[in-house]
């Protein structure tokens, strides 16, 4: 995600359509945080097994 996040940026910046530096900015961000929260040991969207 953060990846994607990254090279709509440049292709954002580099176009200059607005929408795809915006969407890459929310990416970079959402990716960032689901980052260092895998890497302090939260479980993000864990799933429960029942059986």
């Amino acid at each position: 995600m953060i990846i994607l996040g990254v090279i709509l940026l440049v292709i954002g910046f580099l176009t200059g359509v607005a929408i795809l530096w915006t969407i890459g900015i929310i990416l970079l961000v959402i990716g960032a945080i689901l980052w260092i929260l895998g890497a302090v040991g939260h479980s993000v969207a864990g799933r429960r097994h029942y059986w």
